[in-house]
């Protein structure tokens, strides 16, 4: 399986933009907020994925890990 990049300094938004999918991924993480109307199009823009897992009080190592299994190279 070819592993797909996501660069962790990028917006949530263009990661999404990019790996469609992510979206339900970062949901099932906790990311909740991804999936309220608007808020991938205006907050996403600024937030990445590192920034949110503080806000959510998620542990970036276990974000990490999570996505590596779903076959993200995790930079």
């Amino acid at each position: 399986m070819n592993k797909r990049h996501l660069d962790l300094s990028s917006s949530v938004y263009e990661l999404c933009r990019s790996n469609p999918e992510l979206v339900d991924l970062l949901y099932d993480l906790g990311f909740t907020d991804i999936k309220k109307p608007g808020m991938l199009s205006t907050v996403g823009r600024f937030m990445t994925i590192e920034k949110g897992a503080s806000v959510k009080k998620l542990d970036l190592e276990s974000v990490k890990a999570y996505l590596r299994d779903k076959g993200y190279d995790v930079s």
